[in-house]
C-alpha cells in the first residue's frame, strides 16, 4: 500500500498556504548495516526526493560497526550520481581518527559532518569532537550532530562551540529536544547553532516552532524513519499553527539549507515568534494525548489497540461542537491506519497516521483537506 497517495492531501493543503516553497531534506540516512535493522539504498532515497518534489538532501551513512571509511566512500559515490540531488556528508567517529577521515572526505566532495554520540559513545566534549568543529570552522561547512533520545544533555557544549568556532554551522537534530527546555534561551546569540525538525511529537515541534529563530530550524525527515513527502503533513501545521510566516516556512523548509549546501551566508528571517496564548480545546487535548501514548506504545513493540480504541471513543462528540471537522478528519487517520496496519503488521510507517492524527488535534486552527471516502483513497493506493 502506498502511504504516500494516502497522506499526499495533507501535505498538499499545507503547501497551499505557502506558494512557491521548495523542500530540502537536511537529514537523511543510506546504507544497508544498521544494527537496528533499517536499510536504505542511494536510489530508494533520490526516488523518494524526487516524488516529494523536493529539491535534495543532506545525506551520510547509517551507523556503521566497523567504521565509515567504506560507507562514506559509497555517499560520495552516490552524490556524485545524483545529478545533485544528494549533498554527502561524511560520518566519523571521534574515537577512530575522526579528523583524518573527516579531511580525506572533505577533500573528496564531502560538503558537512555527521555525529552521532548516542551510536559512537562519545559526548561533545570530546577532544576529537573539538577539531572536528575547528575543520568545520576553518572550512564555514554544517557538522550534524544527533540530539535527540538517548543521551545526555550536550546543548552546554554545542553552545560553547558555536560561540568558538562561528564559521561551522552546527545543526542540533531531531529539534535538540534533549536541551530544548533552555536552548531557545540562547539560541539567538548564536546564529550559526541550528536545529533540524527531525522529530514528531506535536509539544515539541511548537516549541521548536516558537521560541528558536526560524532562519536556524531546517526541515528534515530523518530518512528512512521517516520520509520527506510525509514529515511536512506534519511539521508544517505546527509551524502554521505557530504563526510563522510564508517566508519563515520556506526559509525553514528548504531556503536555508540550500543556502547551507551552497556556501552561502546564512540568511536571517526574523527573531522567535515566541509562545502564543492558546485557548485550550479539551475534547482535543484527550485526543491528542490518548493517540500519543499508542503511538509510543507501537513504537516500544507493544499493542496500542487499547489505547486506539478509547481515542476512537474520544471522537465521538456531538456534531454542534466546535470542530467536528477535525474530530472527523482524525477518524479518517484512524481508519487508514487500520488499513496499513492490517495489510502490513511490520511496517512501522503506517504509525505516521497516528502522528498525524495527534497534530491535527493541536493544530485545529490549520486548514484540513478534503478528504475521499476511504474506500476510495485505499483504492488508489
Amino acid at each position: 500500500m502506498n502511504l504516500g497517495s494516502l497522506l499526499r492531501p495533507w501535505t498538499e493543503v499545507l503547501l497551499e498556504q505557502i506558494p512557491g516553497l521548495e523542500l530540502f531534506d537536511a537529514h537523511t540516512h543510506v546504507g544497508q548495516n544498521d544494527p537496528d535493522g533499517m536499510k536504505q539504498t542511494p536510489d530508494e532515497l533520490v526516488a523518494a526526493l524526487r516524488a516529494a518534489g523536493a529539491r535534495g538532501a543532506f545525506t551520510f551513512p547509517f551507523h556503521e560497526p566497523v567504521g565509515y571509511r567504506e560507507a562514506n566512500d559509497a555517499v560520495l559515490d552516490a552524490a556524485a550520481a545524483s545529478e545533485g540531488v544528494l549533498v554527502p556528508f561524511c560520518r566519523v567517529n571521534p574515537h577512530d581518527d575522526a579528523v583524518r577521515e573527516a579531511c580525506r572526505c572533505l577533500d573528496a566532495g564531502a560538503r558537512g559532518i555527521k555525529l552521532h554520540p548516542r551510536a559512537e559513545q562519545f559526548t561533545l566534549d570530546h577532544p576529537a569532537v573539538r577539531s572536528v568543529v575547528a575543520l568545520a570552522d576553518e572550512r564555514s561547512l554544517p557538522v550534524l550532530i544527533h540530539a535527540g533520545r538517548g543521551i545526555p544533555a550536550l546543548g552546554l557544549h554545542a553552545v560553547e562551540l558555536a560561540e568558538e568556532f562561528g564559521e561551522a554551522r552546527l545543526i542540533l537534530a531531531h529539534a535538540g529536544i534533549c536541551d530544548l527546555s533552555w536552548i531557545w534561551r540562547v539560541a539567538q546569540d548564536h546564529p550559526n547553532l541550528l536545529f533540524d525538525t527531525a522529530w514528531w511529537m506535536p509539544a515539541d515541534m511548537l516549541a521548536l516552532f516558537s521560541l528558536i529563530p526560524p532562519g536556524q530550524i531546517l526541515f528534515a525527515s530523518d530518512a528512512p524513519y521517516g520520509t520527506t513527502a510525509i514529515s511536512p503533513a506534519f511539521q508544517l501545521r505546527s509551524a502554521l499553527k505557530a504563526g510563522l510566516s510564508a517566508d519563515q516556512i520556506g526559509s525553514i523548509a528548504g531556503g536555508q539549507s540550500l543556502r547551507i549546501a551552497a556556501g552561502q551566508p546564512l540568511r536571517p528571517v526574523g527573531p522567535a515568534i515566541g509562545e502564543r496564548e492558546r485557548a485550550p480545546h479539551i475534547l482535543l487535548d484527550r485526543v491528542s494525548e490518548l493517540l500519543l501514548v499508542a503511538a509510543i506504545m507501537g513504537f516500544r513493540g507493544g499493542d496500542p489497540r487499547e489505547m486506539l480504541a478509547l481515542a476512537r471513543l474520544a471522537c465521538d462528540v456531538p456534531g454542534e461542537v466546535d470542530d467536528a471537522p477535525v474530530f472527523e478528519a482524525i477518524r479518517w487517520l484512524l481508519d487508514a491506519f487500520d488499513a496499513c496496519a492490517a495489510e502490513a503488521p511490520d511496517d512501522r510507517r503506517s504509525r505516521t497516521f497516528l502522528i498525524l492524527a495527534a497534530t491535527v488535534a493541536r493544530t485545529p486552527e490549520v486548514p484540513l483537506p478534503a478528504l475521499p471516502a476511504l474506500e476510495e483513497a485505499l483504492a488508489v493506493a
